[in-house]
């Protein structure tokens, strides 16, 4: 089967060759059912998440022996099932989350590991939905509590994730204030119908968000969403409320940010660490009911996956380059079986 290899740990954006980091392979074993519960999935599309690009760098907290085929959250369809399987049959489409592997045609997973992608539900935004959505989801509604008519502040709202937590939050009810930058990204949060937006490239976050707080006569921010952290994790802590919760997400920006515990227990703060990928093994019942709400939203039409580029995996290095030089708007991907090329005009 076809596949991306990374043989060695470095940049994945340089040209695909014999000699770069990441390689594609066209004689991979095709992976066999190893177990009676084990369900090979013909991979349709898979995602491309910030921790898939630090994993091949070598700077991720899991670092997983060379070679290795990197990828995590993809959609497709069943293409065979051990006799122990109950739960789906050949031909069924499918969504899920594996720790390595999706970069690939297929993959062998348990059948607890698979979600049913429901009709109306596109295949490639399934795809795009399990690691940005349901990093989102749990932090927004299970570890925040998020409520309506609550302020939350998302930073970075125009990534994967932050496009997520911006659509969950208008789901909740809450009044959501979107930090990004640029036009575009800006232009695209307002079709959203997000109550403020904060372009830093041309606004200062501070004196922007207070503006719209006392013209809304709100006292400051309920919840924060950080998947940036450095200077602007800093510069957010001064907008928010007695007993506001910080969710960690994540560190784009490549510092990790300090949060004063002094300043935390006066204003009674609750600062969550969020690591989506250990629900799997200490709460696995959390994600399969998040991925199954946040599908059933879609289907009705509450939340929307924006696919911001498509690439082959022969294009990989292009996709991990949109990823890291912030050209996405939503999610990037690889797609598999009757590819074409979407180009974003970024």
């Amino acid at each position: 089967m076809e596949a991306l290899l990374c043989k060695k740990l470095g940049d994945p954006t340089v040209p695909v060759t014999e000699n770069s980091p990441v390689v594609v392979t066209r004689t991979h074993p095709l992976p066999g059912l190893h177990s009676p519960a084990a369900v090979r999935v013909r991979i349709k599309a898979t995602s491309l998440n910030y921790a898939n690009y630090l994993q091949i760098l070598g700077k991720y907290q899991e670092k997983p022996p060379l070679p290795f085929i990197p990828g995590s959250d993809y959609s497709g369809v069943v293409d065979a099932v051990g006799h122990g399987v109950s739960k789906f049959k050949v031909g069924d489409p499918v969504c899920g989350f594996a720790s390595l592997g999706t970069f690939a045609q297929f993959i062998i997973v348990d059948q607890a590991d698979l979600i049913g992608v429901p009709d109306g539900c596109d295949l490639v935004q399934a795809g795009a939905l399990p690691v940005a959505f349901g990093t989102s989801h749990v932090a927004l509604v299970h570890r925040a509590n998020l409520t309506s008519g609550q302020v939350l502040l998302v930073l970075g709202a125009a990534g994967g994730v932050g496009l997520a937590a911006v659509q969950i939050g208008k789901v909740c009810g809450a009044i959501v204030i979107a930090v990004a930058r640029g036009a575009e990204k800006v232009k695209y949060l307002k079709e959203l119908g997000v109550h403020h937006i904060v372009d830093l490239a041309n606004e200062n976050v501070i004196p922007s968000i207070k503006e719209f707080l006392k013209a809304r006569k709100l006292k400051g921010v309920d919840v924060l969403y950080d998947p940036v952290g450095g200077k602007l994790t800093k510069e957010s802590l001064k907008l928010l409320n007695w007993g506001a919760q910080i969710l960690i997400i994540g560190f784009a920006s490549g510092e990790v940010p300090l949060i004063p515990a002094n300043i935390t227990l006066v204003k009674n703060w609750t600062v969550h660490g969020l690591y989506w990928g250990s629900y799997k093994l200490h709460r696995p019942g959390v994600l399969e009911d998040s991925i199954g709400e946040l599908l059933s939203w879609v289907v009705k039409g509450l939340i929307k996956i924006h696919i911001s580029h498509t690439y082959s995996l022969s294009e990989a290095n292009l996709a991990f380059a949109a990823i890291k030089d912030r050209k996405a708007i939503g999610k990037v991907m690889i797609v598999l079986d009757d590819f074409r090329t979407v180009r974003s005009k970024l």
